[in-house]
């Protein structure tokens, strides 16, 4: 996201003046969303695909069936007839010589996306935001470090280049050229198929000249590699954003340039949840620390570690049906208590009773030798 308020007007020509300051539109101030770009990246490149399938009869033409069980061969439909080499071997299967492929293919797959218009929006305005950040520009490859500043816009005499040699002129006055140069080092054959497939040479992006009106601008850069030119009033997340990768090199024109608020004026641009990042410095400010209560140094206590089968409490927190079960032992203690008293009682009544015994019987004996006495 850039900040700087004002941009520099870099002269197209030779010989013109430049130093013109124009405003730096709002849509460089969006949010970044790597995350949302890629995803609408990937939606848009799946509506250019193109539908194939594999022959609705292929590797079912020909008369097979299965012999059944019982022969000690495997059940797949065998060719008929006889005669030749062909007759009794396997078809249909996708494990056959001949056969169809698994899972054949079909022409009515989902092949296009629906992508949300909020989110493509979304995702232009950052991919331009991204441009205007010369981090970012140089992390995707791009050799910039002897342009004058980021973004770089020029006058709009670039507009009426028609030649070749001008446009290489051109680049080479605001610094570009060496971008250029990197693409022509890039120049290579793919590795792979491709090559059969007329797609041999590839190469890297180089710069995105945005105009607002072509007055030959594009037959002077057709024929440099690497450069792509688009209008600014279609402007193409595949082409701010190649690979959903942000970043790109972008040259702007001035009216082009003074065209993006007007393009941007009826939509509400994303903004920023957060106007400054620095979460440290926000809580550390004099501002939030007078709305905050005052930070309190807690004691530090030493742990101390109880065992949980002499201590009732711990062993609740590890276990709490330890207390029912602690419960039902009280009771059934109590209860056995109860019984095995209750069993005692009827044996202690009778020693009483033979306790008592022989004192009434010495009672007796006492008694009757006193009457004897007597007499």
């Amino acid at each position: 996201m850039t900040s700087r308020p004002i941009v520099t007007v870099q002269a197209a020509k030779e010989g013109e003046k430049s130093g013109a300051s124009l405003a730096l539109p709002s849509v460089f101030r969006a949010p970044i969303r790597p995350d949302i770009l890629n995803f609408v990246h990937d939606q848009m490149r799946k509506n250019t695909r193109q539908p194939y399938a594999v022959h609705v009869k292929a590797g079912h033409q020909v008369s097979a069936e299965s012999w059944g069980t019982g022969r000690a061969v495997a059940r797949i439909p065998r060719v008929r007839g006889g005669g030749t080499s062909r007759s009794g071997q396997g078809a249909f299967g996708n494990m056959c010589r001949g056969g169809r492929m698994f899972a054949p293919t079909k022409t009515w797959r989902k092949w296009h996306r629906r992508i949300n218009v909020q989110q493509r929006r979304f995702a232009v305005a950052s991919a331009i935001a991204a441009t205007g950040v010369t981090s970012l520009v140089m992390a995707r490859g791009h050799r910039i470090e002897k342009i004058s500043e980021v973004p770089l816009v020029v006058s709009d005499s670039v507009q009426d280049l028609k030649k070749t040699k001008e446009a290489v002129a051109f680049l080479k006055r605001v610094k570009a050229w060496p971008d250029i140069q990197k693409v022509y080092a890039s120049q290579r054959f793919r590795a792979g198929r491709g090559k059969m497939r007329n797609r041999a040479r590839i190469q890297k992006r180089g710069p995105l000249v945005i105009y607002a009106k072509d007055n030959g601008l594009c037959r002077a850069f057709r024929n440099i590699p690497g450069v792509t030119l688009i209008c600014v009033s279609r402007l193409n997340l595949l082409k701010l954003a190649p690979g959903g990768h942000l970043g790109r090199f972008v040259i702007w024109s001035e009216s082009a340039f003074r065209q993006l608020d007007q393009i941007y004026a009826k939509s509400k641009l994303p903004d920023n949840k957060m106007a400054s990042t620095d979460l440290t410095g926000i809580l550390r400010s004099d501002e939030v620390k007078a709305a905050v209560r005052p930070r309190q140094a807690r004691q530090a206590r030493a742990v101390l570690k109880k065992n949980p089968l002499k201590n009732v409490n711990v062993m609740a927190k590890l276990n709490p049906y330890a207390l029912v079960l602690k419960r039902k032992a009280i009771l059934a203690q109590r209860k056995a208590l109860a019984k095995k008293r209750k069993a005692d009682a009827p044996a202690s009544s009778q020693k009483q009773q033979q306790k008592k015994q022989p004192a009434a019987k010495k009672a007796k004996q006492a008694a009757v030798k006193g009457k004897a006495v007597k007499k």
